[in-house]
Parts: structure tokens; C-alpha cells; sequence
């Protein structure tokens, strides 16, 4: 494998399209599912000789995945060394498995993410995400940084103080870690007089949540942990489908992509692609995988992108912070949405510590948002308010005991919090 991003331009898309050419004749070779998509729309792999050539495939979607999701497999099953399930956002878990060549493409792949962000042989990193419960992101955290070379401390998710204690012991320099999570361990150094500014922490590889708006500068949940905590936060944005993270620079303008590891489309509601800046959903054809290849996989993520030069001498493209899922798109009282411009409201007001946002249909068939907060808040007029203020409609305020809400928020099956539920 070999890193484009410092090419002219005209060199990443030549080796891009000549990677993908291979890819898809893999596929075409190899995956049942769509050898079988190939000959039931009459397509000729070999004529696709151009990335707008791809656009003669449909899309292959979640449900495609979950239908059909032994079909997929295009190696023996006596290849596959590591099982891994998706993390369910939208419904159950998939299936998703690889063999040792995906496994190496994922050590590559976390292994640059790493390297881009600043961090050398000489550093230790504290993984605060989990490694199991078929959980593909903390074990390709591991294999990135073993083949850097850095120093590792697996202390898992959750236990605040055993994050100190770890801490502490090994004086690691970089942390792995949720967003929100990096707030629950100021909140619990301050609490047992913890001198966390004067920590090892330098910086933290935060994932699961945006840290950046529109503009590529923190939003209300980044700006919130950079008052309390002086530390460098870099985005990382990835999935179970891809094998593949996007991740900043320290320039902090936006996601790079490793082209020569995926081909990505960002593309309008008519299967075009977008210029940048405007919302699109991205579509992906990881490059180089063998297990379970993929082909124009629509994320269901919808963001911008930007394509000039970076800073750091990368000239590959960059992707946006998430905005929310295409099939989470809200349209409330005239005015469209995604959960993450709702998220980063309560964030900005910075009065609620813990919240949920539910979407349903309402009698006419509208669009209809409730935030649930705890019941200690009362200032629920002052609320719709600041929502007025920033996006000229407000939801439904209602309230639950904490403990509820808490219990709503984090199920025992999720290995994430569900902030957002769409009951439509």
C-alpha cells in the first residue's frame, strides 16, 4: 500500500481509478452477491474504465448488507480469522468479517491515522474504548499503534478511575476516547481533586461524536472540554463497512481520505455527485479488502467535503463533520434538520448534562421532535427559546427522572449512547 495523499492531484486519481479497476474485478470474481448484481443489470465489469463508470451500479445499502449478508463473503470460510458486528444505529447489528490481508490493511490504515495526527514510536496512547464485544474500531486502535510502535494502555470504556489510575502509573501522552466520555473524567478529577491539568495528556483522538462544525471549528462539545481541559482534540470519523477512518491533521480542516484505501462519492438525492460544500450522502468502495468487499456502499451519513490543498502538504480530499443520517433528516415546521444541528444546540445552552431526542409523526404526518431532560431542569420555556435563537423552531420539551433518562440513553445492548431515537 502506498500513501497518495502528498501526490499532485493527477497522480492520486490515477492510482485511485487503477486500485479500484482491480477492486471490482476482484469483487466480480469473488463475491456472490455481486457476480449475481452484475449479471442482473447486464454490466460488463471490464467496461468500467472511468470513476464516472461507476455510476452504471446501484448502491448497495444497509438493508442490502443485512438481507443478504452471507452472500457477501468472498473468501473460504476457513480464511476468516476476526468476526465483528456493526454497531446497530439504525436497527440490529450485521455480520461483518475479515481475513489476515484486511487485518493488515486495517493495521495500515489506523497506523497513518495515528502517524497524521503527530504521534510517534516514542509516545503512549490510552485506549478508553472497548476492544470487545465485536467491537472492529478498538481492535484496529490496537493493531495501528502496535505497528507504530508506540506504547499501549488497553484500559477499556468506562471506570473513570481507572482512566486516572492509568494515568497516572503509565504517563501516557495521547488518549483514545468518546468525546462526552472526556467530560466525564474532568468532571470526575474534579471531584476527587485530581490535578488534570497537569497531566501527561496531551491530546486526545476522539471518535463516536463531531467535534467540529461546518466551519471546521469546535463546536459546543469541543469547545466545552478545551475550556475545562487544555488538550488538542482531533476528529476521527469511520465505520464497521468501510475498514477505513478518515481522520485530521493538525491543521484541523476537515477528515483526509486515504485514497488509495477507499474511493469515496458524496452524492445528492438523484445520484449525483455534489460539489463541495453542499450535503450529501457519502457512498464508499473500500479499496483493497477481500473478506467482505463492498462497492458504492451508502453510509446513510450525510456531510460536505473540500478538495483544496491542506496545510500539511496532503492534497486528497477531505471530508466534513457528520450532520445525521439520511433517513434521520427532520423536517420541522417547515424547517430541515439533522440530529446533530438539535445535539448542538442543547450543547451550546450547556445546562443539560444529560438529554435524548426522539422524532415521530404527529397526527397530519408531520414531522414531531421531543428533547427529554432530567427532572431537575425546569427552565423549559428558556430552552425552546435559545432553540428559536438558533434554528428558528423549537421541539417539545418534556422530562424524566435522571435515572431513567440515563437508562434510556446507554441500553445494555449499545456500545454507544443513543442520544437520538426515531420512532417514525
Amino acid at each position: 500500500m502506498s500513501d497518495l495523499s502528498f501526490e499532485k492531484i493527477e497522480q492520486i486519481k490515477a492510482g485511485q481509478l487503477k486500485l479500484l479497476k482491480q477492486q471490482v474485478e476482484y469483487i466480480s470474481k469473488n463475491s456472490p452477491f455481486y457476480k449475481k448484481l452484475f449479471s442482473e443489470n447486464s454490466i460488463d465489469p471490464q467496461e468500467l474504465q472511468i470513476f464516472e463508470d461507476l455510476q452504471k451500479l446501484p448502491v448497495t445499502t444497509k438493508e442490502d448488507l443485512q438481507r443478504n449478508n452471507s452472500e457477501f463473503i468472498a473468501v473460504p470460510e476457513a480464511d476468516i480469522i476476526d468476526y465483528v458486528t456493526t454497531s446497530g444505529t439504525l436497527g440490529s447489528p450485521v455480520n461483518f468479517a475479515l481475513n489476515n490481508v484486511d487485518l493488515d490493511r486495517l493495521a495500515e490504515n489506523e497506523y497513518r491515522s495515528f502517524a497524521q495526527v503527530g504521534i510517534k514510536k516514542e509516545d503512549k496512547v490510552q485506549i478508553t474504548t472497548t476492544l470487545d464485544r465485536r467491537f472492529m474500531a478498538g481492535l484496529a486502535y490496537f493493531l495501528g499503534l502496535r505497528k507504530l510502535g508506540a506504547g499501549i494502555i488497553r484500559t477499556g470504556s468506562g471506570l473513570p478511575q481507572l482512566q486516572w489510575e492509568s494515568i497516572e502509573r503509565f504517563k501516557p501522552d495521547y488518549l483514545v476516547a468518546v468525546p462526552s466520555f472526556l467530560l466525564k473524567m474532568i468532571q470526575y478529577a474534579e471531584e476527587n481533586d485530581i490535578d488534570y491539568q497537569n497531566s501527561s495528556i496531551k491530546a486526545a483522538i476522539c471518535i463516536g461524536e463531531p467535534l467540529r462544525d461546518q466551519e471546521f471549528n469546535l463546536n459546543a462539545l469541543g469547545k466545552k472540554i478545551t475550556e475545562l481541559w487544555n488538550i488538542e482534540l482531533f476528529s476521527t470519523y469511520a465505520s464497521t463497512e468501510m475498514s477505513t477512518a478518515f481522520t485530521e491533521c493538525p491543521a484541523h480542516l476537515g477528515n483526509h481520505v486515504a485514497s488509495d484505501l477507499i474511493y469515496t462519492e458524496i452524492l445528492n438525492e438523484d445520484g449525483q455527485q455534489v460539489e463541495p460544500g453542499e450535503v450529501g450522502e457519502l457512498v464508499v468502495t473500500p479499496l483493497g479488502t477481500q473478506t467482505m468487499p463492498l462497492l458504492r456502499f451508502a453510509t446513510g451519513d450525510m456531510l460536505t467535503y473540500c478538495e483544496d490543498a491542506c496545510s500539511c502538504g496532503r492534497n486528497s480530499m477531505r471530508l466534513g463533520p457528520v450532520l445525521g443520517r439520511k433517513q434521520q433528516k427532520i423536517k420541522l415546521k417547515g424547517t430541515s434538520l439533522y440530529p446533530q444541528h438539535i445535539i448542538e444546540v442543547l450543547n451550546a445552552y450547556g445546562k443539560i448534562e444529560n438529554f435524548l431526542i426522539e422524532a415521530y409523526l404527529d397526527d397530519l404526518n408531520n414531522d414531531k421532535v421531543i428533547v427529554i431532560a432530567p427532572n431537575s431542569f425546569d427552565k423549559l420555556e428558556e430552552l425552546k427559546d435559545y432553540f428559536r435563537s438558533r434554528l428558528n423552531v423549537a421541539p417539545e420539551i418534556r422530562v424524566l427522572p435522571v435515572a431513567e433518562l440515563i437508562k434510556m440513553k446507554f441500553p445494555k445492548t449499545s456500545r454507544k449512547p443513543q442520544i437520538f431515537r426515531d420512532f417514525r
